[in-house]
């Protein structure tokens, strides 16, 4: 069993700050469903950390069965140890390192016609899985985090994906003058949700290469972003609501262009 003083876990405890992450190119996967989505999905695994709890549970010797047999190495950890690595109030008792595997943004532009969701500043890291699973459940083709994004690699930001990240390319850290340069170059009408917008969400053109918009929860898409939109377009609300869940919001759009696009 590893103690707090132990290299490998003050190694894994590096990892709950994004500095370190993007140094080192590793993030935690937290939980049972996680690690096994990790394990499976191909994305190189470092090491899985559990508790004793967690081993002799019968679904937590399968995981770690699978760890093994995956040539992963396997750690227990003591549960004061433990919790100070996981990012949930009550952990599960086991987690993984894996290894960033960092998409391109061509990779983006996979499907006919692509969907990509763009998040323009969103700081909250379950609005950010959340909107990335549901964006992967759609068949969108990827999505793109503009600079001021939550991290990817937030565990609070893997968890809300389900999964999703090890599966669906996202581009993060990507400049607003960068990420609009390429997606003019690829085609991609440019739609913002703007609660100011002219244009309902339903009656927007959203059949065509398109990349949806969705702003900071707070101040809404900066404003290089509302200018250079093709469409503006806004969620209706006649209950009296101020505003919308981020992720809700962008459900609603990405939802709406899969529906006009399969023509029901």
């Amino acid at each position: 069993m590893l103690g707090k003083h132990n290299p490998r876990v003050k190694s894994l405890l590096r990892l709950t700050r994004r500095r370190f992450r993007e140094q080192e190119g590793k993030f935690i996967a937290e939980g049972p469903d996680l690690v096994a989505e990790a394990l499976s999905s191909g994305w190189p695994v470092e090491a899985v950390y559990c508790t004793a709890r967690f081993a002799a549970a019968g679904r937590g010797e399968k995981v770690l069965d699978v760890a093994r047999e995956r040539g992963v190495a396997v750690y227990e950890l003591a549960p004061e140890v433990f919790g100070r690595a996981a990012a949930t109030e009550t952990p599960q008792g086991v987690l993984a390192v894996v290894q960033k595997q960092e998409a391109g943004l061509t990779d983006l532009l996979r499907g006919a016609p692509p969907l990509v969701v763009v998040a323009d500043g969103l700081q909250d890291p379950g609005n950010l899985g959340t909107v990335i699973r549901t964006a992967y459940a759609a068949g969108a083709s990827g999505a793109l985090l503009l600079t001021g994004t939550v991290d990817l690699y937030n565990s609070k930001t893997i968890r809300a994906t389900a999964g999703a990240v090890f599966h669906f390319p996202v581009v993060q850290n990507v400049p607003w003058e960068e990420a609009h340069s390429f997606l003019q170059q690829a085609g991609l009408k440019l739609v913002v949700a703007d609660p100011h917008g002219e244009t309902p969400f339903y009656a927007a053109d959203l059949i065509g290469s398109a990349a949806l918009i969705i702003g900071s929860e707070g101040a809404g898409p900066r404003a290089e972003v509302r200018e250079a939109a093709a469409q503006h377009v806004f969620i209706p609300m006649p209950g009296g609501a101020e505003s919308l869940n981020a992720a809700v919001a962008a459900a609603l759009l990405i939802y709406e262009a899969v529906r006009r696009r399969q023509g029901f």
